[in-house]
């Protein structure tokens, strides 16, 4: 069951960070925008981003389900 809440708010919160990235910065700018400097990839940094905001929400939803 745990797994379960995890891995649910794990996608929506990807999918949240994905459409906050989407409305600051629009589709453009976020693959055309200012690249960090060095030679990684820009799905490094997308996939990061995306990885944090999941692990953010599922990890909230864990410890208020704990709460609960």
């Amino acid at each position: 069951m745990a797994f379960r809440s995890f891995a649910w708010w794990f996608v929506l919160g990807s999918l949240l960070t994905l459409a906050v990235l989407m409305v600051q910065g629009g589709v453009r700018d976020l693959w055309e925008g200012t690249q960090p400097a060095g030679d990684t990839n820009v799905f490094v940094y997308f996939g990061t981003t995306l990885f944090g905001g999941g692990l953010l929400a599922g990890c909230v939803a864990l410890v208020m389900n704990r709460i609960r």
